[in-house]
C-alpha cells in the first residue's frame, strides 16, 4: 500500500493485510486521525509523510496517509462512513456508491430472501449493503486483501458478515437448486481491471465470462455487475440488462437473474437524488430521421447504452438528426429526465471559418463544444472559437444526412 507521492511498487499481500490491521489499532486510528488533519490543511506530500513518519514510524506513518487520501476521494460518496471504513486504491476504484448498492439489495431480497453472497467482495460494498438490508451475508474472495477490507469495513459499521476464502469459478460450477455456497441469492463484481489497464474483453475478467454466464444459469435470484461497454450481443436471452447514471455519467451496468428480470432491458438516471426508469420489453428499432428543428435533445448515456433512445423519440415526439447519431430534434421544448435540452439558433456545415465570423456577429465570446461523429477536440475547438464578446452559446458538432455540421444553440 504505496503512500500518496510514492511511484507504486509491488507489495506482497501479505504486507498490505499486515498495514490494514495496524491501521486498525489504536495507535493506527491515531495515525489516521493525524493524517486526515494534515491533509484538510493541505500540508504538502512530503512534509506530511515526514511529521507522520517521525510521530508514528514509517510502519505506520506511509500507510496512514495513503488511506487518508483514500477515504478524502470516498467522502463525497460515502459520506461519514467513509472515515470508518479502509480502502485501497484499486477497491475505492470498483467501490459502488452505497445508495446504488442499497437498491440492487433490495432488488435481489424482495420476498422475503434471507441469505446472500458475494462473489468477489473487494472492499465490501455489496456485503454491507445487503446485511443492511438484512441478509445473512457470506463474502467471498481469493484476495486476502479483500477479505481484510470486507472484514474491517463491515465490523467498523456494525454489521454481520462471514468473509470467506473461497474460489468464485468453483462456486458457481457448484451451484444447485437455483443456490449458490448455500444461499438464495448472488451478487457477482467481476474484477476488471488488471495491471492499472481496462480489460474490454469480459472473457479476460476475473472471473471470466464462462463464469458469469454458468451464475445467470445456475442462480435466478442473482446480479451481475458489468462494465458499461458490454456487448448487447452478451446478454443471454431472458437476463435483463440495466444502465445506470448519475449526473449524466454511467456509473454501472447491471445484469439481473432471469428470477429478477421484469424487462428486455431498463436505463435508470438518477438526478438531484431522484431515481427515474425506462423500460423496453423488446427492441424498439431505430427512431425516425428529419432534418434538425428549434430543440435539440442530448439522450442521457444509460438511455444510449440500453438502446432506448428510440422509446424516448416517441415519448417525446422527436426524432433523429442522423441515423447514426443519437442527438433527437423536436418544434417544441420537452421536460423530461431522459434528456437535457438546447433551443437550436442556427443550423451550418462544419467550418471554423464561417462558425468564428457567426459568433463574432452574434457577440458569442465562449461556447461549450459538444460533440458526435466527430473527430472534433472540443478543447482545441473552444479555443479556437474564444472571442471578445459576452455572449455564450452551446456548439454541437455533430452529422446531419451525414454531412459534418454544426448546430448552434443558447447557451
Amino acid at each position: 500500500m504505496p503512500s500518496e507521492g510514492e511511484q507504486p511498487s509491488p507489495q506482497p499481500a501479505g504486507e498490505t493485510v499486515r498495514q490494514l490491521r495496524a491501521l486498525a489499532t489504536p495507535q493506527g486510528a491515531a495515525a489516521l486521525a493525524r493524517a486526515t488533519g494534515l491533509l484538510a490543511a493541505r500540508t504538502d506530500v512530503v512534509t506530511a509523510l515526514s511529521r507522520l513518519r517521525a510521530e508514528f514510524g514509517a510502519d505506520l506513518g506511509g500507510p496512514a496517509w495513503g488511506v487518508a487520501r483514500q477515504r478524502e476521494k470516498a467522502r463525497p460518496v460515502f459520506g461519514a462512513d467513509a472515515d470508518r471504513l479502509l480502502f485501497t486504491g484499486d477497491t475505492l476504484e470498483q467501490a459502488g456508491r452505497p445508495e446504488l448498492a442499497d437498491r440492487r439489495a433490495a432488488r435481489l431480497l424482495a420476498g422475503g430472501v434471507a441469505s446472500a453472497v458475494d462473489l468477489g467482495c473487494a472492499s465490501g460494498t455489496d456485503s454491507l449493503a445487503l446485511a443492511r438490508a438484512g441478509a445473512s451475508v457470506l463474502a467471498v474472495d481469493r484476495d486476502p486483501v479483500a477479505r481484510e477490507l470486507t472484514a474491517h469495513n463491515a465490523a467498523s459499521l456494525g454489521l454481520p458478515v462471514e468473509v470467506r476464502d473461497a474460489d468464485v469459478v468453483d462456486l458457481v460450477a457448484g451451484a444447485t437448486g437455483g443456490r449458490v455456497a448455500g444461499r438464495g441469492a448472488a451478487v457477482l463484481d467481476p474484477a476488471r481491471r488488471a495491471h492499472g489497464r481496462r480489460i474490454t474483453d469480459p472473457d479476460g475478467w476475473s472471473p471470466p465470462w464462462s463464469t458469469v454466464a454458468a451464475l445467470l444459469d445456475a442462480v435466478p435470484r442473482c446480479v451481475v455487475k458489468v462494465a458499461p461497454g458490454l456487448d448487447h450481443d452478451r446478454v443471454p436471452a431472458g437476463v435483463e440488462a440495466e444502465w445506470v447514471s448519475v449526473g449524466g455519467s454511467i456509473v454501472e451496468a447491471l445484469l439481473w437473474g432471469r428470477g429478477l428480470s421484469a424487462t428486455w432491458r431498463r436505463a435508470t438516471v438518477v438526478r438531484a437524488g431522484a431515481v427515474h426508469e425506462l423500460t423496453a420489453d423488446a427492441d424498439p428499432g431505430r427512431a425516425p430521421v428529419a432534418a434538425p428543428r428549434g430543440w435539440l435533445h442530448e439522450p442521457d448515456p444509460a438511455v444510449i447504452r440500453s438502446g432506448l433512445v428510440a422509446t424516448v423519440a416517441e415519448q417525446l415526439g422527436a426524432t433523429l438528426v442522423d441515423p447514426q447519431i443519437a442527438y433527437l430534434t423536436s418544434d417544441a421544448p420537452v421536460d423530461s429526465p431522459w434528456v437535457s435540452s438546447h433551443r437550436v439558433t442556427d443550423v451550418l456545415p462544419f467550418s471554423v471559418k464561417r462558425l468564428k465570423a457567426l459568433l463574432r456577429e452574434r457577440g458569442i465570446g465562449r461556447v461549450v463544444v459538444k460533440k458526435r461523429g466527430s473527430a472534433v477536440e472540443p478543447e482545441a475547438l473552444v479555443r479556437q472559437l474564444r472571442g471578445k464578446g459576452e455572449g455564450r452559446a452551446v456548439v454541437v458538432v455533430t452529422r446531419v444526412a451525414d454531412v459534418p455540421t454544426v448546430l448552434l444553440c443558447e447557451g
